[in-house]
């Protein structure tokens, strides 16, 4: 069911509840280790003390379903239209976060005293007019001919033939072992470059390193010296108008990125239809019938040089805009005079993916689960934190990023240009969709990977350091007892969900993570991840256990040790 509110009217309903809500009896008696509960062990790290209590405890018995509810009832209706990158949605967001953060009184840690740290993103635009190309003196059409990506220029080069582009270590692949593609324009047998070539799989690049085990065929053209690409369009996608239209539109829309984390400047590229490769391979070596021909899986054409003599010219016309975006980022300062300059981060992305084709009427995809409830919980845990008798010794880093739902953007830019010293951040708690769980009657295919009422996949928390993977066990052991599922806790995850959320920007920094999820379900980018599919009593119990997690390590005379190196994998980005 579609479901609309009224994000004013709402907004001025949550700013008018005290900030006790969910503090009273009925709230803790829902949770062991309160006064009226069975206690803790002795032997967990986490001790039994009424000082510990009143800090710990009964802050953490302030998250309630209800308040959840409010929050995400907001943040993840219609009116925010799904909170893409960048929207209207994402800033009215970024706002309610930033109030309720500044009417509990948390301090800001953004840029120049304030709760948001700007990004610049750029857009670039391809222009029809004026992007042309020129072959043996022939001119072709832009939109019929071929269409074009990339960044703006004019190039006349020779060509070199890159088949697939790749090069990918373990399976001997090298698109450039007998050509030199440096100062030559390299065509590339596939319409885009995320295409593996035959017998290669995700999980062969997924297991190794960007740049060292794998490089697309984009990245590595540059890394050769190539000066342009050209990519052969499939005869499949030439014979649908609708998709060669929609290719058009979204070249000339443009597509964002952030500028300031763009190392190397992209290549001028179009995509070759039929017609342009043609005149691109006449009298050469193979032919474009060839080419295109080759059945999909099955071995291509070898990489060769075409004819030095046959240049091409290429033209790429572009304008660009500048929109400015943000994360946010506060922090509650610690207690204690020497431990207060480290920081225990916790984090959630609070983008989503917008709107777009409608299913049963309904074009927002709401994001209630992704990652809606990591976005409300952080919110509410900041609350709990001003409510306790004084903060942790540690200080308490909360980052919303933007971004993750294009490639991870906000994380990579708050670990490269940290607000605070990265190097005194001791642990990071990423929370991704931990809204969910799997009904005993619920038989489709696409949630079977969900987590069960009491469970909780938690990864990475073994992968870097013992001593946090211990502390989070004895936490959970000792308070909530929720089911800890370590199944996507593998380097060698098919999924690969330990390089696919912000907690892996973090980690390649060398801070230790754990990362919360309940799995993937058939609403993941849907417009049926909504509020009403939500297991409130279960997301407020993993709330609360991340927040007491939290206050362990904070509390913890020693920092988190890495004892274990990174694993070696990445997940592509878009």
């Amino acid at each position: 069911m579609k479901h609309r509110a009224v994000p004013i009217v709402l907004l001025s309903l949550l700013l008018a509840l005290p900030l006790s809500i969910g503090a009273g009896a009925s709230s803790r008696s829902a949770w062991p280790g309160a006064v009226e509960g069975p206690g803790l062990s002795s032997k967990a790290t986490f001790p039994v003390s009424a000082v510990r209590e009143a800090l710990v405890l009964n802050s953490a018995g302030t998250i309630t379903a209800a308040e959840l509810r409010d929050y995400l009832s907001f943040v993840a209706s219609d009116d925010m239209e799904g909170r893409a990158d960048p929207s209207r949605g994402l800033d009215i967001t970024a706002e309610f976060i930033a109030t309720m953060l500044s009417r509990a009184g948390v301090k800001p840690a953004g840029d120049d005293g304030a709760y948001f740290q700007r990004i610049a993103l750029k857009k670039e635009k391809v222009v029809a007019d004026g992007t042309q190309v020129e072959v043996a003196g022939s001119k072709f059409s832009y939109g019929k001919d071929f269409l074009a990506q990339g960044s703006g220029g004019s190039v006349t080069a020779p060509m070199v033939f890159a088949g697939d582009g790749w090069f990918v270590k373990s399976k001997n692949v090298d698109a450039y072992r007998e050509i030199d593609p440096e100062g030559k324009i390299v065509v590339i047998a596939s319409s885009t470059t995320t295409n593996l070539p035959p017998g290669v799989t995700f999980a062969d690049i997924m297991g190794g390193k960007q740049g060292e085990d794998w490089i697309d065929p984009a990245t590595y053209a540059r890394q050769k010296g190539a000066v342009g690409i050209i990519m052969l369009n499939s005869l499949v996608t030439q014979a649908n108008p609708d998709m060669m239209e929609r290719t058009r539109k979204a070249a000339e829309e443009g597509r964002f990125y952030v500028e300031k984390l763009r190392t190397t400047a992209t290549l001028p590229t179009i995509v070759a239809n039929y017609p342009l490769a043609q005149a691109i391979f006449n009298a050469q070596r193979e032919t474009a019938r060839t080419i295109l021909m080759i059945p999909e899986g099955s071995p291509g054409v070898k990489p060769f040089q075409l004819s030095p003599e046959r240049k091409i010219t290429i033209t790429v016309k572009t304008t660009s805009d500048t929109v400015i975006t943000q994360n946010v980022v506060a922090v509650v300062e610690g207690s204690d005079p020497t431990l207060r300059t480290e920081y225990v981060a916790l984090g959630a992305h609070y983008d989503h993916v917008g709107t777009g084709r409608a299913i049963k009427g309904d074009e927002v995809y709401n994001g209630a689960d992704d990652d809606g409830s990591g976005t409300v919980a952080l919110v509410a845990m900041a609350e709990a934190l001003m409510k306790a008798p004084r903060h942790p010794r540690r200080s308490v880093l909360f980052v919303w990023h933007m971004g993750e739902e294009m490639g991870l953007w906000g994380s990579q830019y708050f670990t490269t240009f940290p607000t605070v010293p990265l190097d005194k951040v001791v642990a990071q708690l990423n929370i991704d969709m931990i809204g969910r769980s799997r009904p005993a009657a619920d038989n489709d295919p696409r949630d079977k990977d969900l987590s069960g009422p009491n469970e909780l996949y938690v990864i990475g928390s073994k992968m870097m350091s013992t001593g946090l993977g211990e502390l989070s066990e004895a936490v959970n052991a000792n308070y909530l007892k929720l089911s800890f599922n370590y199944k996507y806790d593998d380097p060698k995850d098919p999924q690969q969900f330990f390089y696919r959320s912000d907690h892996i920007n973090y980690a390649r920094k060398g801070v230790p993570i754990i990362f919360y999820f309940t799995g993937v379900h058939a609403d993941y980018h849907q417009p049926g991840d909504e509020v009403s599919k939500i297991d409130f009593p279960k997301f407020e119990k993993i709330a609360r256990t991340i927040y007491v997690t939290m206050w362990e390590i904070a509390e913890s005379k020693t920092r988190p040790k890495v004892d274990k190196p990174l694993p070696k994998g990445t997940m592509p980005t878009p």
